[in-house]
């Protein structure tokens, strides 16, 4: 099983692509998708999908995990995020992913048992449960492989029980690297 995790945002948006293989789990890759502050939104949202594309071409993963929004204070940055979001969904459809999606406290929750951890906390167990060294960096990169993470640990069970709806399907079917294993591609 290959699940592409996405931490979205409208300048920074993280990924990490994760293997599963008979209960031994391993980064394909994992990076950041640094947008120019100075492009329009529309370029940067075009920017991300781009580079999606090229991760989701590259590694053929079978599903997507995509953390949900929070609340924020400030309406623009909402929207914006919402809009990211749902380009990024469009993709996952349009590649026929599967695609979950996680609220940041269900991911915490799931990689170090606290719901209230902090960005730090999950870094440190997403490189120990990857066995990385060191902890990739910024906490965009950590969080979506946490987000990977979490799909591996509660997507199959999602799958089994919720109903059909909450799941969206859409076959199967990156950008600079964060050096994290032997195995990972580095770009």
């Amino acid at each position: 099983m290959v699940v592409l995790g996405i931490d979205p945002g409208s300048l920074n948006t993280g990924y990490g692509v994760v293997h599963s293989d008979s209960g031994k789990v391993s980064v394909l890759a994992c990076g950041l998708i640094r947008l120019h502050p100075r492009s329009t939104h529309p370029e940067r949202i075009g920017e991300i999908c781009r580079e999606l594309e090229e991760v989701i071409a590259e590694f053929q993963p079978e599903r997507m995990a995509l953390e949900t929004a929070f609340l924020s204070r400030n309406v623009q940055s909402a929207l914006k995020l919402g809009q990211v979001r749902g380009a990024v969904i469009a993709l996952a459809m349009s590649r026929h992913l599967t695609l979950h999606e996680y609220a940041p406290r269900e991911v915490k929750s799931a990689i170090t048992g606290r719901g209230a951890a902090s960005k730090e906390q999950v870094a440190f167990m997403v490189a120990r449960m990857l066995g990385l060294c060191p902890v990739p960096e910024p906490y965009d990169v950590t969080d979506a492989l946490g987000i990977a993470l979490c799909d591996l640990l509660r997507g199959e069970s999602r799958e089994r029980f919720l109903p059909g709806e909450k799941i969206r399907r859409g076959g199967k079917s990156w950008s600079k690297f964060v050096h994290a294993s032997p195995d990972m591609v580095i770009r």
